[in-house]
């Protein structure tokens, strides 16, 4: 039985991600015993038009990004986002706070007239293909990493929380971050990542997108008791996920 061929894609990204995955180090050896890379820039010169699995990085940022993301979805039986960038559009989302000739002017100053550049809002994997699979974070767990691609390679659905990072933390048994007099994400944020900033003396960042169903209303409660405000929860949402409105 052929294995499945993975190619790993990068977009507009720092490519933390993938460097995690290079970081497996011992774990990629038992990887490769249930997949076959067949394009990876980072890791390989080989390229190929033919793959099962597209593992993408990054965000889309230009019209002809998109074009390409559309070209290998087509081409592949399961998309993967992975990352920040790939799976909420990043930090190169905070672009879309702003008028986009305002963006463009802002970085390239008297070359904004070159007629090849583009005033093209960023956006997540997802919002322009159909994602099946994403691996969440800034930078990614490389444990999860490992988990997902087993679980599709076999045909298992991966669990990947839907309950906030606040739950993780409790199960720390950490003290509250906004005892600290800090304004911490963990009442909105995706868990799965075992509340590391937080357990490390960090507020949560935010870095895995909002739960699915993030529970709103304790998070107000939250920012009352500690003197803080909706816009002070907001504030810190844009850095990773636009300043969404649905957490104020």
């Amino acid at each position: 039985m052929s294995k499945p061929k993975v190619a790993i894609f990068d977009f507009a990204c720092c490519e933390g991600c993938q460097l995690q995955v290079v970081n497996l180090e011992e774990e990629i050896l038992d990887l490769l015993s249930v997949v076959q890379p067949v394009e990876w820039r980072e890791a390989m010169s080989e390229k190929s038009d033919t793959f099962d699995v597209a593992i993408i990085e990054g965000s889309i940022t230009r019209r002809e990004d998109e074009e390409r993301v559309r070209a290998i979805r087509e081409r592949a039986k399961v998309l993967v986002a992975l990352g920040a960038c790939a799976t909420v559009g990043g930090i190169n989302k905070l672009k879309n706070r702003f008028a986009m000739e305002e963006v463009r002017r802002c970085v390239y100053d008297a070359a904004a007239d070159m007629p090849h550049l583009d005033t093209y809002p960023t956006k997540a994997v997802g919002e322009v293909v159909k994602v099946d699979y994403q691996v969440h974070g800034c930078p990614i767990s490389k444990k999860e990493f490992g988990y997902i691609l087993r679980c599709l390679v076999t045909g298992k659905e991966p669990f990947v929380p839907t309950y906030p990072v606040c739950v993780e933390c409790k199960m720390q048994e950490n003290v509250c971050r906004y005892e600290f007099n800090e304004v911490c994400l963990g009442p909105v944020t995706r868990a799965g990542c075992g509340a590391k900033c937080p357990s490390a003396g960090f507020w949560c960042f935010g870095c895995r997108g909002l739960a699915e169903d993030p529970n709103v209303q304790a998070a107000r409660e939250v920012m009352a008791e500690y003197g803080k405000t909706p816009e002070d929860l907001q504030g810190r949402l844009q850095l990773f996920n636009g300043g969404k409105e649905q957490a104020s």
